[in-house]
C-alpha cells in the first residue's frame, strides 16, 4: 500500500469532477490492474519528462510511469464530527491519507447550487477546518488523559510530549489547525503521533472558471490572502476544461489545452503537487526491456530504495550502480556515462537523489 492523498471538499465544489479528471488523466492506468473494493480509490500517473528523454536514449520495448494513489473522500457536511451525514465515513477515509488535497469554489455558477447558498472559498475551507479541529480536540483530549495518568512515573520525554500535548489543545481550541504548530521534527513527529488530522500536509485547489484560469479572480485573491500562514500550495484549476481534456481522443488533447493558453493539463501540476505534498522523490531503471519510473520516499537509502522493486533486492542487497540523471543525458548511453567515470557504486549507506538512474545487485 502505497502513501496516499485524499481529496476533500464541501459538496458541489467540482471535487468528483476533478477526481474522474485525473484518474482518468493517467491514460496509462491500462497498465496497472487495480482492483480495490473502494470505488473512490484512483491511481494517478505522474507526468515526468525525464521518463521521455531516457527513454529516446535507450529506446526501450516499454516505459512504466510511477503512480500516486488519490482518494476521493466523502463530501463533508457541517456536524462531520459529531458522526452526521457521512461524518464517520469521512473522519476515517482522512485518518488513512498521508496527505490532503482540499477543493474549494471559487466560480459564480447560478446553475450550481452552493451548499450554504453563495460562493466564500474562505468560509468553505473554514467549515471543513471546523469539523477537522473538533475531532482533533476531542482526540487530543483522550490522550492527555491517558498521559496524565502515566505522567506519574516522572518520564522525562513524557512530560515533554503531554506539554506540547496541551499546547495544541489550547492552539485547536482557539480554532487553528494543528499545521501551525508543526515548527521541527519533534512537533511534526509529535503530531503524527497524536493522529491528529490537521496535521496533515495539505494543498488547496480553487475550482474557478475558463476565464480566470490564467489570472485567479476576487475569490481566490481572498482566499490566497486567508492561507498565506499556512504556508500551503494553492493550485488554480478549472475542473470543466479538466472534464473536457479527459473526454477528447488522446491525439487532440495536447492542442485543446494549448488553445486555452495552457502548457498543459490542471492535473498535471495537482499530481506533481501532491506527489511533493507526501515528499516523494523518483529514481529510474533503463534497460532494453523497459524505462522505468520508481517512487521511495525522500531520504531513503539505496536498500530501502531497491525494497521498492522487490523486497529480495533489500534483503539480499549488495551494491548499487549509480548514474545521475544529468550525465545520463549529458553522454547519451550507459557505456559513454562510464568511460567518463561517471557511474558510481554506492553501498547500503547510500542516500537515493531525486532522479538517479540505478541498476541494483543484490544475492537471495
Amino acid at each position: 500500500m502505497g502513501l496516499q492523498c485524499g481529496i476533500v471538499g464541501l459538496p458541489n465544489v467540482g471535487k468528483s469532477t476533478l477526481f474522474n479528471a485525473l484518474t482518468s488523466a493517467g491514460a496509462l492506468a491500462a497498465n496497472y490492474p487495480f482492483a480495490t473494493k473502494d470505488p473512490n480509490l484512483g491511481i494517478i500517473t505522474v507526468p515526468d519528462s525525464r521518463l521521455n528523454q531516457l527513454s529516446d536514449i535507450v529506446n526501450p520495448q516499454r516505459v512504466v510511469p510511477t503512480t500516486v494513489e488519490i482518494l476521493d473522500i466523502a463530501g463533508l457536511i457541517k456536524g462531520a464530527s459529531k458522526g452526521e451525514g457521512l461524518g464517520n465515513q469521512f473522519l476515517a477515509n482522512i485518518r488513512e491519507v498521508d496527505a490532503i488535497i482540499h477543493v474549494v469554489r471559487a466560480f459564480d455558477n447560478d446553475n450550481i447550487v452552493h451548499v450554504d447558498g453563495s460562493i466564500d472559498p474562505v468560509r468553505d475551507k473554514e467549515i471543513v477546518d471546523m469539523e477537522l479541529i473538533l475531532k482533533d480536540i476531542e482526540t487530543i483530549e483522550k490522550r492527555i488523559d491517558r498521559m496524565r495518568k502515566q505522567t506519574k512515573s516522572g518520564d522525562k520525554e513524557l512530560l515533554r510530549e503531554l506539554e506540547f500535548a496541551e499546547k495544541l489543545k489550547t492552539r485547536l481550541e482557539e480554532g487553528f489547525t494543528a499545521r501551525t504548530m508543526i515548527q521541527d521534527e519533534e512537533s511534526a513527529a509529535f503530531i503524527k503521533g497524536f493522529q491528529i488530522l490537521t496535521g496533515k500536509p495539505v494543498m488547496y485547489v480553487c475550482n474557478v472558471d475558463e476565464g480566470s484560469i490564467h489570472t485567479g479572480n476576487a475569490h481566490t485573491r481572498r482566499f490566497m490572502e486567508a492561507v498565506k500562514p499556512e504556508n500551503a500550495e494553492v493550485v488554480l484549476i478549472s475542473a470543466g476544461i479538466e472534464a473536457e481534456i479527459t473526454e477528447l481522443p488522446e491525439e487532440e488533447r495536447e492542442s485543446f489545452f494549448k488553445d486555452m493558453g495552457l502548457d498543459e493539463p490542471g492535473t498535471y501540476k495537482i499530481t506533481r503537487s501532491a506527489y511533493k505534498l507526501l515528499n516523494l522523490i523518483t529514481y529510474f531503471t533503463a534497460g532494453e526491456k523497459e524505462v522505468r519510473a520508481w517512487t521511495t520516499p525522500k531520504g531513503s537509502k539505496a536498500p530501502q530504495a531497491a525494497g521498492v522493486i522487490h523486497s529480495d533486492f533489500e534483503k539480499g542487497f549488495i551494491r548499487a550502480e549509480v548514474i545521475h540523471f544529468g550525465d545520463y543525458i549529458q553522454y547519451k548511453s550507459e557505456a559513454a556515462v562510464k568511460s567518463a567515470g561517471k557511474m558510481y557504486t554506492e553501498g547500503k549507506e547510500y542516500v537515493v537523489q531525486d532522479g538517479d538512474v540505478m541498476h541494483f545487485l543484490f544475492n537471495v
